[in-house]
């Protein structure tokens, strides 16, 4: 029987309260699988997921990012995450409850799976604290040219300076995913990238933690995060013996229908010589992993994957 427990802790910021919650499985886990979500969502998005690892001995936890979901606040705005450093506060975030999560259940091993914006974050907390993890899943990443990030952030950052940072901009929102749609023939909805699962985007667009434009302060984030991931001398910070899984739909138009993800793998195994780099691409399948049709064989296979570092298979 898992058991879904719900907690708050202060985010670095120093002053908002973040929601987290926890999947426990009777027993004492085996592991701790922490998610980092996307923009635009919260965790318990990935419920179905969290329970199926949860029912095979894996305590799965997670944090809604600031100014989504359960840590918006009663004075909060969906989309802004804080005014001084976001892009380092969102990963001292995660790393903090990683902490609190070791002091309740110690000498446990903990991975990380970071989806899509929450990929950034993930990617980032890997150079900073990779050696106090087992291991990490990067899905549903992107490469975005470094000329693009520079031009992006400086316009979003002239665009806070004349409007405010809690700013929703059309225009940019539209210039982050204009061309998503551009492969699909006769799309249902204008999020049918995220999955061929109609239930779950129908569930995306009606909700509105999902369905809202981010602040000017959201893509300002997004941007400085990526000018980080993507500095491959920062990357040289990443443990050479850290098992690392590359995963992401081969439909998937963030990580530009693959090759992003075998970009990055090139870049971990070939420049940077990091011992156990994965790739798993999916045929069929778009953004949401965790939520497209055929998702079980994702779950599988992470579980696997998950389950072999733990045994050893991939030892860090």
């Amino acid at each position: 029987m898992v058991r879904k427990e719900e907690l708050t802790y202060k985010s670095r910021d120093r002053q908002t309260m973040l929601h987290a919650i926890r999947w426990i499985p009777e027993g004492e886990p085996v592991a701790i699988l922490q998610i980092i979500h996307g923009m635009q969502e919260y965790v318990d998005r990935y419920d179905e997921f969290a329970n199926y690892l949860a029912e095979r001995g894996i305590l799965v936890i997670g944090n809604d990012h600031l100014g989504h979901g359960g840590s918006v606040g009663e004075n909060g705005t969906k989309g802004f995450f804080c005014k001084e450093d976001p892009a380092t506060v969102l990963v001292r975030d995660a790393h903090r409850l990683k902490k609190m999560t070791q002091e309740d259940y110690p000498g446990i091993p903990c991975f990380i799976l970071g989806h899509s914006f929450g990929s950034f974050v993930a990617r980032e907390y890997i150079t900073r604290y990779g050696t106090g993890i087992k291991g990490a899943i990067i899905q549903g990443t992107a490469f975005m040219p470094t000329g693009t990030v520079k031009s992006l952030s400086g316009l979003v950052s002239f665009m806070q300076f004349i409007l405010g940072e809690k700013t929703r901009s059309t225009m940019i929102n539209n210039m982050a995913f204009k061309g998503y749609l551009k492969r699909i023939p006769n799309p249902r909805t204008k999020f049918d990238w995220l999955s061929h699962n109609e239930e779950s985007v129908d569930k995306y667009i009606a909700d509105p933690f999902c369905n809202f434009v981010f602040t000017l302060n959201g893509f300002k984030t997004m941007a400085e995060l990526l000018k980080r991931v993507q500095d491959v001398e920062k990357m040289e910070d990443i443990p050479k013996n850290l098992p690392i899984l590359i995963t992401g739909g081969k439909e998937d138009p963030v990580g530009s229908y693959g090759d992003a993800l075998k970009r990055l793998y090139t870049i971990y195994t070939n420049e940077l010589h990091i011992e156990n780099v994965e790739l798993k691409l999916y045929d069929g399948m778009r953004h949401e992993l965790q939520q497209e049709i055929g998702r079980e064989t994702v779950f599988e296979d992470q579980y696997n994957w998950l389950k072999k570092v733990i045994d050893g298979g991939a030892a860090n």
